[in-house]
C-alpha cells in the first residue's frame, strides 16, 4: 500500500540537528573514525472510531521498522555512507467515504488487508574540500507493490569568513507502482511516476551561539499521482509544489541548553497550502547526557477536488484525509546517553489531528489519523 505509506514513513527517519551552533554551520572535514549505527522504531495508529466507519471500530497501521548505518572515511577527502531500512506493516487502511442514513461521512475501510515488506538501500558518497563538501546519493526502494529509484546531488560552499554557507541540492526518482490486489480492487493495475526536486539555502552564524537558516525548494511530479487503493480517486497526473523554510538556533551557556525553532510554509497548484512550526530544546545534562522534549504543529488546507462524499461529474476527485483541511499536534521526548564509544537514544512522541485545530476551514475527513511512536537506537564510533 505504497501510496498511504509516505506520510508515515517520514515520521519514522526524523531526527533533530545537533548543538550547540557555537561548531560551527557544517562540518567540512571528512570524518576520522568508522560510525556504526543501529535503529528500531515502531508505529501504531489509533483504530478508527466506530462512530466514523461503516462495521464499527477498525485497526489501522502498524509499522515496524529496522535501520542500519556505515560511515566510513576513504583517503583523506571523502566519506561513504550505507544505510538500509527494513519495514514489515499490517493493519487496514480507508478505501472510501460514503454517506450514512443522516447524511453525516462516514469511512469504508479495507478491512485488515495489509501485509507489506519494504527495503530501502541508500549509498552516499562524499568529498571534502577547504570551503565545503559535494555529495551524490542513490537510494533504492523495493516493497511488494512499489519500486522505486533515486539519484541527488548535493554540496555547500562556505564563505571566507567562514560564517555563511551557501547549499543546495537536486533529485530526482522514478517509481514504478504495481498494486497488491487484495480484498478491495485497484484501480490500476500497473503504472508509474516522476518525481524532480530542487531546493537551495543559507545558514548564517549571527553570534558566538546563534544559527539562522532559510531554504527554497520546488518539486515536480509526473504520471499516475492518484492514490491505486482508494475507490473513487482521481488527481491531476502533474503536481507542482514549492516551499519556504527558515531556522533559528540558540545555545545559552545556562542552562546549558540550546533552543531549535523551524518554520516552514508549502504550496501546490492543487489548492494544498500548509504551515509548519518545530520547536524543541536541547538540554545536557551532566556531561553525557541529552534531554530534548519538542513540539510540531501543522496546519493544512484542502485540495481543490477533496470533497468526502464523491462527486462522480467533477473531473478530479479525492476524499483522502492527507488532502483535507485539518491541524495536527506532535509532543515527544528524546533522550540521548553517551557512554565511551557507546550513544543509546530513545524516542517516544504522540501525534494528533482535528480539524478545528488549522488555520483553515474545510470539511472534516472521518478518517483523520492519531498514532503513537517509539524508537530505540545504539552507535558506536570505532576510535
Amino acid at each position: 500500500m505504497a501510496a498511504e505509506k509516505r506520510p508515515a514513513l517520514l515520521a519514522l527517519t526524523s531526527s533533530a540537528l545537533l548543538l550547540p551552533a557555537y561548531q560551527g554551520v557544517r562540518a567540512d572535514a571528512a570524518p576520522e573514525f568508522i560510525e556504526l549505527g543501529m535503529r528500531y522504531s515502531k508505529y501504531e495508529e489509533d483504530n478508527t472510531q466506530g462512530s466514523k466507519t461503516f462495521g464499527g471500530s477498525s485497526q489501522r497501521y502498524d509499522i515496524d521498522a529496522a535501520q542500519f548505518h556505515l560511515l566510513a572515511p576513504v583517503a583523506d577527502n571523502w566519506a561513504v555512507a550505507v544505510d538500509v531500512q527494513w519495514e514489515d506493516m499490517s493493519g487496514a487502511s480507508p478505501w472510501f467515504v460514503g454517506a450514512s442514513l443522516d447524511g453525516s461521512p462516514k469511512v469504508i475501510m479495507s478491512g485488515a488487508s495489509i501485509e507489506d515488506t519494504r527495503t530501502e538501500v541508500s549509498v552516499t558518497t562524499r568529498y571534502y574540500y577547504d570551503r565545503g563538501n559535494a555529495g551524490f546519493n542513490y537510494v533504492r526502494s523495493d516493497e511488494d507493490d512499489y519500486d522505486s529509484n533515486a539519484i541527488a546531488l548535493d554540496g555547500s560552499f562556505n564563505s571566507a569568513d567562514g560564517m555563511t554557507t551557501y547549499s543546495g541540492a537536486i533529485s530526482t526518482s522514478r517509481d514504478d507502482i504495481e498494486p497488491t490486489q487484495g480484498s478491495v480492487p485497484t484501480n490500476t493495475l500497473k503504472n508509474d511516476k516522476d518525481i524532480s526536486s530542487a531546493w537551495i539555502g543559507v545558514s548564517r552564524i549571527i553570534s558566538k551561539n546563534a544559527i539562522v537558516r532559510f531554504g527554497l525548494a520546488y518539486t515536480y511530479r509526473e504520471g499516475f499521482l492518484t492514490d491505486p487503493y482508494k475507490k473513487n480517486d482521481k488527481r491531476p497526473d502533474e503536481r507542482n509544489e514549492w516551499a519556504v523554510s527558515a531556522g533559528y538556533r540558540q545555545y545559552f551557556l545556562w542552562p546549558d541548553g540550546a533552543l531549535q525553532a523551524d518554520y516552514r510554509y508549502f504550496d501546490d497548484d492543487w489548492g494544498v497550502a500548509s504551515h509548519t512550526l518545530n520547536l524543541a530544546w536541547h538540554q545536557n545534562l551532566w556531561r553525557d547526557t541529552q534531554l530534548i522534549p519538542f513540539m510540531r504543529y501543522y496546519s493544512q488546507g484542502e485540495a481543490d477536488f477533496f470533497a468526502n462524499i464523491a462527486d462522480t461529474d467533477k473531473r478530479y476527485y479525492a476524499d483522502d484525509y492527507r488532502l483535507s483541511s485539518f491541524g495536527a499536534v506532535t509532543v515527544g521526548l528524546r533522550v540521548r546517553q553517551q557512554i565511551g564509544n557507546w550513544a543509546i537514544s530513545a524516542v517516544g512522541e504522540r501525534y494528533e489531528t482535528d480539524e478545528s485545530w488549522g488555520v483553515y476551514s474545510g470539511a472534516e475527513s472521518p478518517a483523520l489519523v492519531n498514532y503513537w511512536r517509539y524508537s530505540f537506537g545504539l552507535d558506536y564510533v570505532f576510535r
